[in-house]
């Protein structure tokens, strides 16, 4: 079975009442639900690094500061999963769609209205509860 390391940015606006999601394309594993912005990690890549990469690949946004949320691991079907989430503390630039996805400011209290990859439903799960 093939392994996956995974990095997802979880993209507060300033006021941390919201958090920037993309809606993966309809080709893609888990077609047509909502995710945190991240890839795939680089062979050898630290978690930050790959962060930084591909946030700013995907969304064309500049990490300051990060720190980590929670890493989980998920079993697919076809495939396992090592997602390391982070909490993107800082950024500049404004998010674009870099990859032709759709991005939307959602607030956090109603994350659960959308649908998410399952390895994602902890984190979507956490947040809510926090909003609370």
């Amino acid at each position: 079975m093939e392994h996956i390391d995974v990095v997802a940015g979880v993209i507060f606006n300033a006021a941390r009442t919201e958090v920037l999601v993309a809606l993966r394309k309809p080709e893609q594993h888990q077609g047509d639900r909502w995710e945190f912005p991240g890839g795939k990690l680089e062979p050898g890549e630290s978690v930050e690094a790959g962060l930084v990469r591909e946030l700013s690949e995907e969304i064309g946004i500049d990490v300051i500061s990060s720190c980590a949320r929670k890493t989980i691991q998920h079993t697919y079907s076809d495939k396992q999963v090592c997602l390391h989430f982070r909490d993107v503390l800082r950024f500049v630039g404004v998010p674009q769609g870099r990859e032709g996805q759709q991005l939307r400011w959602v607030a956090v209290k109603s994350l659960n209205t959308l649908r998410f990859p399952d390895a994602n439903q902890v984190i979507v799960d956490t947040l809510v509860k926090g909003s609370d």
